[in-house]
């Protein structure tokens, strides 16, 4: 089985529990990912085959862009031509060549890596996507490729509608319990996802924490991600957000990245601890809230886990898919992007954990996920796509 991902970590995540259950199951199972990615597919303990990097001077004029589009403008320009069209025609002649010599039965891809679905198509191989996020994150990513899709095509050899009628009919494997993909998505379908699981990677029993301000106070654990803090114009958040939880009376884990400079964030208030990191399911066994950017990862974790969250989307539009789908399930509360988002969600924050229904909402979504099947059994789904 060969899994291909982007060189980003909320992508690359959701494979991992997948690639690794194939692996145990007996499966020779390899990861395609650009050839600076191969740290952090080493790092999972699985096997790295490389493929091109993205050309920076292909991705810095795209990028500096951005900043300056409005909000849903700049997730489509990231969707269409830095995963539709520069990293895809980078990746494919390195996936055509991992395909044509070590001949894999099945691709397995996350759903911004359309490299491999070229190849996989030209290859004449069966394919499967893993969902990053709500179903409805898929619809829009199609929606955008259709252009970048047609120009794979002619470039592969294919009809040009070859790879839009393949995505379309892509089986999709997820680890959101359909509740949650229904909430808050009108144009929901139920025959969108194929196969849901339960993710377990990282299933270990919690550590405990260390002691710091009031422990009879709720702890709020506050995170935005790997990559916000790598990010100039949202750097910002973190000072935000410590500024809008000071006079609160709860206690304050936030953890920040490790390309964040945690003295530079200024004086910290007595009843919070900043870190760079710290493992995630051991705070969210002790906390009360999440206070949290939507990435999905942080969702799924703290839903994962019946904790109700206070969502404030930074820069993509799943984040905001995400925030809206927690929120009309009625596992938390969300507020609208904008550069004083984690402001205002500071603000939502006592209203959460004042109400009791939030964390048994949260509860409810949990019990969801653990009656999904096992990872175990998605692996077998995945042997039946060989056949």
């Amino acid at each position: 089985m060969l899994f291909s991902t982007t060189g980003n970590q909320g992508h690359f995540g959701p494979l991992v529990s997948l690639a690794r259950a194939a692996a145990e199951a007996g499966h020779d199972v390899r990861v395609a990912a650009p050839a600076s990615f191969a740290g952090t597919v080493q790092a999972a303990s699985l096997r790295h085959v490389p493929f091109a990097d993205a050309p920076p001077e292909l991705i810095g004029p795209i990028m500096v862009t951005v900043p300056a589009l409005p909000f849903d403008e700049a997730n489509a320009v990231v969707i269409r031509e830095v995963f539709g069209r520069v990293d895809a025609q980078a990746a494919y002649p390195g996936l055509v060549s991992v395909i044509d010599e070590w001949g894999p039965d099945l691709v397995v891809r996350e759903p911004a890596e359309v490299g491999s679905l070229a190849a996989a198509e030209s290859a004449g191989l069966p394919h499967v996507q893993v969902a990053i996020g709500m179903a409805e994150m898929a619809r829009l990513f199609a929606d955008h490729l259709a252009g970048p899709l047609a120009e794979l095509s002619r470039g592969a050899g294919l009809a040009e509608a070859a790879l839009t009628a393949a995505l379309a009919a892509e089986p999709v494997l997820s680890s959101v319990p359909e509740p949650l993909d229904l909430a808050g998505d009108d144009a929901y379908d139920p025959a969108g996802v194929a196969f849901r699981y339960r993710d377990e990677l990282g299933a270990t029993p919690p550590q405990p924490l260390p002691r710091w301000g009031d422990p009879a106070l709720p702890l709020v654990y506050v995170t935005f991600g790997s990559v916000t803090g790598s990010l100039p114009p949202f750097a910002g958040v973190f000072r935000q957000a410590l500024d809008g939880l000071a006079d609160l009376p709860v206690r304050v884990l936030m953890t920040v990245g490790h390309r964040v400079d945690i003295a530079g964030l200024g004086a910290v208030p007595p009843h919070a601890r900043v870190e760079a990191w710290w493992p995630q399911a051991d705070v969210l066994s002790q906390a009360a809230l999440v206070l949290g950017h939507g990435g999905f990862g942080t969702t799924m974790g703290a839903l994962s886990a019946g904790v109700p969250q206070v969502v404030a989307p930074i820069f993509t539009t799943d984040q905001v898919i995400n925030a809206r789908h927690v929120a009309a399930i009625g596992a938390g509360r969300d507020v609208e992007p904008g550069a004083d988002a984690v402001i205002r969600a500071c603000r939502e924050v006592m209203a959460v954990l004042g109400d009791p229904a939030y964390r048994e909402v949260a509860e409810s979504v949990a019990a969801a996920i653990d009656a999904l099947p096992s990872v175990e059994q998605a692996v077998r789904f995945l042997e039946s796509a060989t056949r």
